[in-house]
């Protein structure tokens, strides 16, 4: 062991007349401790809710859409099984998507409909999770009567929980759409009303799918839409997020100038800014926190500095250069901040546990859909806050450490 760390360590020693010296030291490396431990705590928590969002929007948005720039695409088969060729992509289902109002006996509201292929892995997959009453199966139904009404029916639909709430809708009950369509040769707007039987009901936790999302049959959203044996767009769906810029990239070389590209990375530009914006004033917020307790060090140090005068004029006495000297309040100044920052970490990973698994926080579903506080850790994050408090510390122990060279044997031994 080099002699300046052995010092440092000695120095970290209790004794009965520099005893307030040592107490110091121990609160510092506690506030080290508590600031690392809070960082960890709400990266990994931030990283929770943006990993829940993203997976709660991407289950019913497109991740990759593939439109044309000609308008509606008839080959749409041809482009899936092209697109399902393509190294990451798990499926793809073609859709329709359009506007219009929704009415029932007790209310009307504005949705987006979209037609979707409900026998369609990829669709099945997306869906059926978030289903609170009802089956996706019979959305593909075509052209049914009703049994209350007696009056045909254009096909089933599954509305978002929020809209049917609003609207006062159960399994079973019909619902009415009015869409605009474009017809004729003068290419003249009018409006076709449609009757459809609810037959599922889902809840997404995302506020805006849930009250204004529609899904009905692609066959069926055709026929009302007046776009028999074409498609809109073409959703691809990935094996993983992360392959997502070499997929789009992939599609875009294979489908060529004629077919738009683009991912949930363009779609959600706005929400994935607004989250990095969030944990960087967090990080930002939690750092100088850690900074507060690392600065701590200096007047610890300084007070060591001043207690240990005598025994850094001996050492300097007996041949320790400046740079011997700097080095053992440097180490000092090291071995406390690693020690909080160590206990930091591991009080951290033990409160990202414990809300993982015992869910004691409870924040309001209706707002954030989701009832606990989501926890996602990584241990790059933790590498980054521990090397973060280690330079901070470090920066602290410096200017002591400065001063404790600067120290004149022949001044100290005379005084």
């Amino acid at each position: 062991m080099r002699y300046e760390l052995k010092i440092a360590l000695r120095y970290l020693r209790a004794r009965r007349r520099d005893a307030f010296i040592s107490i110091t030291t121990i609160f510092t490396a506690v506030g080290v401790m508590l600031g690392v431990a809070a960082l960890v705590i709400v990266l990994a928590v931030m990283g929770g809710f943006e990993a829940s969002l993203r997976q709660r929007i991407l289950s019913l948005t497109p991740q990759v859409e593939i439109q044309s720039y000609n308008g509606a695409i008839s080959d749409y088969p041809a482009i899936e099984a092209r697109a399902n060729s393509v190294s990451g992509v798990a499926g793809s289902d073609p859709f329709i998507i359009g506007q219009g109002m929704a009415s029932s006996a007790h209310g009307i509201s504005g949705v987006i409909v979209r037609g979707v292929e409900p026998s369609n892995a990829s669709v099945i997959s997306k869906l059926s999770g978030y289903v609170q009453q009802g089956s996706l199966d019979a959305l593909g139904e075509d052209h049914v009567v009703s049994s209350l009404s007696g009056q045909p029916l254009d096909g089933g639909v599954a509305l978002g929980s929020t809209l049917a709430e609003k609207l006062k809708l159960k399994t079973g009950d019909l619902i009415s759409l009015v869409v605009p369509i474009v017809a004729g040769k003068a290419a003249q707007l009018t409006t076709k009303t449609g009757h459809f039987m609810v037959r599922a009901i889902f809840e997404s936790g995302i506020a805006f799918i849930d009250r204004n999302l529609i899904f009905i049959g692609l066959a069926n959203a055709q026929k009302f839409f007046g776009r028999e044996g074409r498609a809109d767009g073409i959703e691809v769906r990935l094996s993983a997020l992360d392959q997502t810029d070499a997929v789009t990239a992939q599609l875009s070389t294979l489908l060529g100038k004629s077919y738009r590209v683009e991912n949930w990375k363009e779609f959600d530009q706005a929400a994935a800014a607004g989250f990095e914006m969030l944990k960087r004033v967090y990080a930002l917020v939690l750092l100088m926190l850690i900074g507060v307790a690392a600065f701590n060090l200096v007047a610890t140090l300084i007070m060591a500095v001043m207690e240990k005068r005598k025994d850094v004029a001996v050492l300097r006495a007996m041949g320790a250069t400046v740079a011997d000297v700097r080095r053992v309040f440097v180490l000092k100044g090291l071995i406390v901040g690693g020690t909080g920052t160590a206990a930091g970490l591991v009080l951290g990973t033990l409160g990202c546990w414990l809300l993982a698994h015992y869910h004691f926080i409870h924040i309001e579903k209706k707002i954030y859909g989701i009832s606990t506080l989501p926890v996602d850790a990584h241990p790059l994050s933790f590498a980054i806050v521990a090397l973060a408090s280690m330079i901070l510390c470090w920066i602290a122990a410096l200017y002591p450490a400065r001063q404790a060279a600067r120290q004149m044997p022949v001044e100290v031994f005379r005084s």
